[in-house]
């Protein structure tokens, strides 16, 4: 089984209910982990998974939200003879390494091992052999880098934007995903209170209008700012006034199986 789990949805400042954006994509309980903010451990635990099968890490940017687990996820699994390929920008990838060796958890008695495998932007590589990624440059920040995931035996694509403005490019992709995992980290009445909102993230009106236009078949929007007042309602509502294809609004800890079922 196949399925994509959602470890946090919500943006820098966590909401009761929603903790910093964080996947999961298990593959017969073999775990493949989108960002580390804190406790991924513990959600992994709680989502009835064994941190011990992570296989790979893919880290989109190095703001701390996205990163900051990092140091006690290797440090819960320091005595686990076990191997984690590490996957992000340049940049990112020197992050988390400097970031590891200050608490000393790269040294020889950490038996949890990091693979570190540094990406250029449009690069491609191989996560199992039924599983295949592309890195995508991101306008976030210096090291931003989206996801673009292919499941061979589900013919399934797949994009996870990480925090993003709107940027065209990521939805005139050929093909146009058919699944899209995208920031949509307010409605649209917070970014004309504060402009500056829209060199970093994209609110819930844009979302559905650039997903509409790409011809994306299911949106799964994602990244919720925790400081302002809006329901998931509005969130909701603005993107439905123009995406009429199939729409899910995660909760954290959800669990979505990976088919094509997804597309109807």
């Amino acid at each position: 089984m196949k399925e994509l789990c959602f470890l946090g949805t919500g943006g820098s400042i966590p909401r009761k209910r929603r903790n910093n954006a964080s996947l999961v994509l298990n593959r017969d309980s073999e775990l493949v982990l989108i960002d580390c903010p804190g406790d991924a451990y513990g959600k992994i635990k709680r989502l009835g998974f064994d941190p011990r099968n992570i296989r790979s890490l893919f880290v989109t940017h190095i703001h701390p939200d996205h990163v900051y687990g990092l140091p006690a996820l290797i440090h819960s699994l320091m005595l686990v003879d076990m191997s984690i390929l590490l996957y992000g920008s340049h940049e990112t990838v020197r992050f988390c390494r400097d970031l590891l060796e200050l608490f000393h958890l790269l040294s020889e008695k950490i038996k949890c091992r990091i693979q570190f495998n540094p990406l250029e932007a449009d690069q491609s590589f191989q996560i199992h052999p039924s599983l295949r990624a592309s890195s995508i440059r991101i306008p976030h920040s210096s090291s931003s880098l989206g996801l673009d995931l292919y499941f061979k035996e589900e013919d399934l694509s797949l994009l996870y934007s990480g925090d993003t403005p709107v940027h065209e490019p990521l939805f005139k992709r050929s093909p146009s995903p058919e699944v899209f995992i995208h920031d949509c980290s307010a409605p649209s009445r917070f970014f004309k209170r504060f402009p500056s909102l829209s060199k970093m993230h994209t609110h819930s009106l844009a979302l559905g209008k650039m997903a509409h236009q790409a011809g994306v078949r299911c949106l799964i929007p994602i990244h919720f700012f925790g400081e302002l007042d809006y329901s998931m309602e509005e969130i909701e509502k603005e993107i439905r006034e123009n995406f009429k294809n199939r729409l899910i609004i995660p909760e954290d800890l959800d669990k979505i199986q990976i088919s094509r079922s997804l597309l109807e």
